[in-house]
């Protein structure tokens, strides 16, 4: 079955373009011009992700995720926005977005991510990947082992829980807000530091391979990278 994207966008040429990219790639989109006739597109049909402008008349783009998420709580949503402003990156991810762009951007890049947020979104996918390899460490976050060589740790639900999500966003970004919101459920000062320690820890558990490193991107998040 097709996979089918809800792009809303008030600047015509700029969403008649994007439309016809993601089309070209095997995608249907429906394209909306605002948020209000965005919301009444998702009340009347399913879509499986859905890529939305902040700024727009008639309803602004967090209003209408609000709206949607109110309908569906676990379909995928990208703003792709102009503003660049800390504070609304913050907001869009505390709203419950998935990822959060700014124009300009690369089309490829926004399309690999749309497909990465597909994949993580497909529930028995998720099932599925339990294990992960991690450069010379074998990862089973059911069983919340962590092997490398003949060592083995045994982690805590949060050190697992955290784990895993960086893998699945390994050599990417993993926002700080998704993780405490998924993991902690709460996004305060509190929990940021205890993020903060249990990052420090799983450094410390990946320190004997010098491939593997948990960078901090100030302002964004954390990104599990390797270099096999």
């Amino acid at each position: 079955m097709q996979t089918k994207i809800l792009l809303v966008e008030d600047e015509h040429n700029f969403g008649t373009i994007l439309r016809d990219f993601l089309a070209m790639n095997g995608l249907k989109v429906t394209l909306c011009e605002n948020g209000e006739i965005g919301l009444s597109v998702f009340k009347s049909e399913p879509f499986d992700l859905c890529i939305i402008d902040v700024m727009m008349p008639k309803k602004d783009g967090f209003t209408l995720v609000n709206e949607i998420k109110e309908i569906n709580k676990n379909v995928p949503i990208i703003f792709l926005t102009a503003r660049t402003l800390r504070d609304d990156i913050i907001k869009g991810y505390k709203t419950g977005a998935n990822d959060y762009i700014t124009k300009p951007f690369d089309s490829e890049v926004l399309l690999y991510k749309i497909k990465a947020l597909l994949n993580r979104n497909n529930n028995s996918l998720l099932e599925i990947i339990e294990i992960f390899e991690i450069s010379g460490f074998h990862f089973n976050s059911k069983l919340r082992s962590l092997k490398h060589k003949d060592q083995e740790v045994k982690l805590s639900p949060k050190e697992s829980a955290l784990l895993k999500m960086l893998c699945e966003f390994k050599n990417d970004v993993l926002p700080r807000e998704k993780a405490l919101k998924e993991i902690w459920k709460n996004d305060t000062y509190f929990t940021a530091r205890s993020m903060d320690v249990y990052i420090a820890k799983l450094r410390k558990y990946l320190s004997s391979d010098l491939n593997v490193e948990i960078k901090n991107l100030h302002g964004n998040g954390y990104s599990l990278q390797t270099k096999e």
